[in-house]
């Protein structure tokens, strides 16, 4: 089998046989749905690949190629009347700088609209019976005169556009002073961005133009255009249209049992419950039958499968890495942190009453305290994902995946341990807990850094949370473990387990599993002095100590006993873990003997 990666190019997959999934089936609903279309989906997440293959299927000059490119699958066993009926113009707005002053920016626009109508007047050249003008400075003349052509032959134009917001969210989350005042001049009052989407709106109203389907990630830019495009249908909420982009986990496992069959030292239920962690987990729609999985980590994952014969080294394809940009934006805004705790948290902590289908800059800018516009903004880039609603009808939101979890534990960790050339000491003392199940070193680590860098910040919630982003994120690996917070037992919620990825088994690697509590220094009746120079071993002994201790064991010998069950783990090391205020930590080995419990 040979996986499109990084291919979004409908003609070369299909002439090229690059493994499909077949979505044309689904092309009679979106021809049903409407003639002004927008589709929202994450990053990377098949849309080109989706526009690509409604050109090729509505463009005239595809017409003979028809039964090469869509005769085996289902549109080409029943196609509507409008196949190969339109002539096709795609705008590429990934494609517009988004650098330098706004003439720049609007220059390069420009630009782009008119090296895609040059191409287009030269793809259709047999077609037209009137002069096409292409003028150099202004596009939007140049479009004028594409569309007089076009209204003069028996044929309508179909739109597409790709990455509508690319450029404009580029212009609104770089680190420039103005920014903002940058992005409203393009995008309001009279702003070229507006003033596109309003001659798309007007070519729409009897000019030549039938039909207009518009891909991005956002809707940001579509409310500040406000009356500027006002006539498009949404499907991106919609239970029909859910799985439009992204794989279903049926279709995951068959490709992957197909993959097995070959041959390899891989199951192929072991590579799906790996797949099922780090990429499955998106919710477009409340109404959704299931989950999704990411299709370009799916294919990355495939890939490696099929000509490397194993898993892949690093389990998040870097080519995703500027969703880290997103949360750093996010991040910086007011209470943009505490958003991105509360998502890392679990316990579906993440509550808004409704997702925000249309909200401007100003709202992500200037109503930055009401959570629901950040919350919806993360589920736009894919970082939080719908998980249902609560029992007075809110939505529940939460990370989708492992991928997406290590962005956020990244995004902490680089913002409260700045760089200190300490990094040789995190490494020895994750490798000493890893393979020798000793926490020693870690905890000391966390004693003289994090807690340091963390007890002068104004945290509301200074508690077990506190511990637990001390070890998440420093022990955070998906080179080698599954590290998986707040994860689900049949008996409760594990607050951290490193369960050794299935492909790393061979290497000296041991399952942990840590269960967390926090005593204030005030429910100790001791001082912050007093407990720094205490020896460990004597404040394992203090009986309010003793007490949490022995609460976390017993969580921890329950929650273990399940994930020894559900993984088939052989050597478990699971340990009871006490934060003594933002000064000290005790912990027990989980089942050991005697001599384990206290300071090992």
């Amino acid at each position: 089998m040979k996986f499109p990666y990084g291919l979004s190019d409908f003609d070369t997959l299909r002439r090229e046989g690059y493994w499909y999934l077949d979505r044309t089936d689904r092309i009679p609903a979106v021809e049903a749905a409407g003639r002004q279309l927008i589709f929202l989906r994450p990053r990377r997440f098949g849309k080109s690949l989706l526009l690509s293959m409604l050109e090729h299927y509505y463009d005239l000059n595809q017409a003979d190629h028809f039964e090469t490119l869509f005769g085996p699958l289902a549109i080409g066993r029943d196609p509507t009347p409008l196949h190969n009926q339109y002539f096709i113009l795609r705008w590429d707005f990934s494609l517009v700088a988004s650098h330098g002053e706004i003439g720049a920016i609007e220059d390069s626009l420009h630009r782009h609209l008119n090296e895609c109508l040059t191409k287009f007047v030269a793809d259709y050249q047999a077609y037209w019976t009137r002069a096409i003008r292409i003028h150099p400075e202004d596009a939007l003349t140049s479009f004028q005169s594409v569309l007089a052509a076009v209204n003069a032959t028996p044929h309508k134009l179909y739109l597409l556009i790709d990455e509508y917001d690319n450029f404009a969210n580029e212009v609104l989350t770089a680190s420039r002073p103005d920014s903002r005042a940058r992005y409203q001049t393009l995008l309001q009052g009279e702003g070229l961005m507006k003033t596109v989407f309003k001659h798309i709106k007007a070519a729409a109203g009897g000019l030549g133009l039938d039909r207009v389907f518009i891909v991005g990630v956002s809707p940001v830019v579509l409310s500040d255009m406000t009356s500027g495009y006002n006539v498009s249908k949404d499907l991106f909420l919609l239970p029909q249209y859910h799985d439009l982009c992204g794989f279903t986990e049926t279709e995951v496992s068959t490709v992957l049992h197909q993959l097995a069959s070959d041959g390899g030292d891989w199951s192929a239920e072991q590579a799906l419950a790996t797949m099922r962690t780090f990429y499955n987990g998106y919710r477009f729609s409340e109404e959704a039958p299931a989950s999704l999985y990411n299709p370009t980590l799916s294919l990355y994952f495939f890939d490696a499968l099929a000509t490397q014969g194993h898993y892949p080294r690093q389990m998040l394809d870097e080519n995703l890495a500027m969703d880290r940009n997103k949360l750093a934006y996010i991040a910086q805004l007011p209470q943009g942190e505490d958003l991105l705790i509360e998502a890392l948290s679990g316990d579906n902590r993440v509550l808004v009453p409704e997702l925000m289908q249309r909200f401007g800059v100003a709202d992500v800018l200037a109503a930055v305290k009401d959570q629901p516009f950040m919350a919806s903004l993360l589920y736009f880039f894919g970082i939080l994902t719908l998980d249902g609603l609560n029992a007075f009808d809110e939505c529940r939101l939460r990370i989708p995946n492992l991928v997406a979890r290590g962005l956020y534990v990244e995004r902490l960790r680089e913002s409260w341990l700045p760089p200190t050339g300490r990094a040789h000491e995190v490494r020895d003392a994750a490798r000493a807990l890893g393979q020798k199940g000793d926490p020693t070193p870690l905890c000391e680590l966390i004693e003289q850094s994090y807690f340091a860098a963390l007890s002068n910040r104004d945290y509301r919630w200074t508690n077990e949370l506190l511990v637990k982003f001390a070890f998440l994120t420093l022990l955070f690996d998906d080179r080698l473990y599954m590290a998986v917070s707040e994860l689900e037992t049949e008996r409760g919620y594990a607050d951290l387990a490193l369960i050794v990825r299935p492909d790393k088994r061979r290497f000296q690697v041991l399952d942990i599993l840590l269960e967390f509590k926090y005593l204030s220094l005030r429910e100790l009746g001791l001082t912050g002095e007093q407990v720094r120079s205490e020896a460990r071993e004597a404040l394992t002994q203090h009986p309010t100590v003793a007490a949490k201790l022995d609460e976390a064991e017993a969580q921890a010998r329950d929650y273990g006993a399940a994930l020894i069950k559900r993984h088939g783990l052989s050597d478990l090391r699971a340990f009871a873990v006490v934060a003594l205020g933002v000064e000290r930590l005790v912990w027990r080995v989980v089942g050991g003997q005697p001599a384990d419990r206290g300071n090992t």
